[in-house]
């Protein structure tokens, strides 16, 4: 992740969204579903730099989205989120992951069915991996006291993000009708 050779303007915020990056700002991968829809949730936020859509926590370089269909690649359908912790706190931007996909799943997402749709947050630095181990106690006590299982979401450090091919990006602010199948559980933080 960072600065390369290639400008892709963020369709929404008119950025980069392959970099460079203020100096300061965070990052974190939320896998929550389809890309489409998670995207969407973090995109407007005040303090998000920049969002965009990719693959990460699988076992193959640069894999493109039909391979990650068929299974074999073991990414996950993911959005980076680099924002300001200045101006909106990671622990706000965990709340809307939480509360906008149903992480007790495992590999799908409602009628999305497949390992690249299961619920993961890979995070970029030490004190974000805290937060979420803190946060997921929390809310799987809610999700127990609401009729819920376990929590199926996966937690890993310093996953490599690849990112999706330029039409995924961005999605449903150029197609403001396409699909999103993002639902949340019902339960809060």
């Amino acid at each position: 992740m960072g600065p390369l050779d290639r400008i892709i303007p963020h369709y929404v915020l008119d950025v980069n969204i392959m970099g460079t990056f203020p100096e300061g700002n965070e990052i974190v991968l939320f896998g929550m579903g389809c890309f489409w829809g998670a995207e969407r949730l973090f995109w407007d936020l005040d303090g998000v730099y920049v969002t965009a859509v990719g693959y990460a926590g699988g076992n193959v370089k640069n894999p493109t989205y039909k391979e990650i269909c068929t299974g074999t690649t073991n990414h996950s359908e993911v959005v980076l989120i680099n924002y300001n912790p200045n101006e909106i706190k990671f622990e706000t931007l965990l709340e809307i992951f939480l509360e906008n996909h149903d992480p007790t799943q495992g590999n799908r997402q409602g009628n999305d069915v497949g390992s690249q749709y299961r619920s993961c947050i890979y995070t970029t630095i030490k004190s974000q991996m805290g937060l979420v181990t803190t946060k997921l106690k929390q809310f799987q006590k809610s999700l127990y006291e609401n009729k819920f299982g376990e929590i199926t979401t996966e937690l890993k450090e310093d996953i490599k993000f690849y990112y999706a091919e330029e039409y995924h990006q961005q999605y449903l602010a150029k197609n403001p009708h396409g699909y999103c199948g993002i639902r949340g559980t019902g339960v809060t933080c």
